[in-house]
């Protein structure tokens, strides 16, 4: 089983360390502690967290089919006539969309403004550290 530090645990979950001590504080989650005397989160138990985390109200609509939803900042909008490419960052992640000029201005998105990423995808690629 493998235990995560608090700060990759607060990494993981787009969050600061202060915020995870917090919620460790209160009682939110469960740690251990390492053989060294490190305080960490076991792996089931962070996944827990995270899907706490992920279920909260502030992370976007529930209506939808899409479950994949990143909720970030916008940090930059490139317009062209017909198309614009917007990047959010996404917690420790950035993701970059393709959309319509039209929607772009139809959302007002802007660098600073707090919008929702939605993956749908019939194919999606994963990847471990070695």
């Amino acid at each position: 089983m493998t235990d995560y530090r608090m700060s990759e645990a607060a990494d993981l979950l787009g969050v600061s360390d202060d915020t995870l001590r917090r919620w460790q504080q209160h009682g939110r989650f469960e740690t251990t502690t390492t053989g060294s005397g490190v305080t960490a989160i076991a792996g089931p138990e962070l996944a827990r967290l995270a899907t706490e985390v992920a279920e909260s109200p502030d992370h976007g609509p529930k209506g939808g089919s899409a479950r994949n939803r990143l909720r970030g900042i916008v940090t930059k909008v490139t317009k062209d006539t017909v198309m614009a490419q917007v990047e959010l960052s996404c917690g420790p992640y950035r993701v970059v969309s393709l959309i319509s000029r039209e929607a772009a201005d139809d959302l007002g998105l802007e660098p600073g403004s707090l919008a929702w990423a939605t993956v749908k995808s019939t194919n999606v690629s994963l990847e471990v550290s070695p």
